[in-house]
């Protein structure tokens, strides 16, 4: 599990400084990552990598949390894209110590509604946009 999470942790940090060959280490050959919102498949590694590589905006990673067990691990994340905020929660499955399936959701921060604004306080570390 230490080893698991050692490997995500790492990830997430070559994602931030460009360290393509370190991001893309932790993936199997024939790993698949579904991106749901748009409906993409991305077969192996080589493909991951490269439709990562090919962004034309300046990305920044920001880790919230990581939290799983044995062969399933979530990352909550906000990843700037040109100065913008997106959150992206990263489910990774694992098998034989690699990921053999990402899917990744990607949501735009927005303000709270009106209607819920009394009842309501800000998340820890995070303040509540307001419109």
């Amino acid at each position: 599990m230490d080893s698991i999470r050692a490997a995500i942790e790492e990830h997430w940090r070559a994602s931030e400084s460009g360290d393509i060959r370190t991001e893309h280490a932790i993936y199997a050959d024939d790993a698949t990552l579904d991106y749901p919102q748009s409906g993409e498949r991305f077969r192996g590694r080589e493909k991951i990598a490269a439709q990562r590589g090919g962004h034309p905006a300046e990305r920044h990673f920001t880790v919230l949390r990581i939290t799983g067990a044995d062969e399933l691990w979530v990352s909550e994340c906000i990843i700037s894209y040109d100065g913008a905020p997106t959150y992206s929660v990263s489910i990774m499955e694992f098998a034989g110590g690699k990921v053999s399936h990402e899917t990744q959701y990607f949501a735009e921060p927005f303000d709270s509604p009106e209607s819920r604004r009394a009842l309501a306080e800000p998340m820890p570390g995070r303040d509540i946009r307001r419109a």
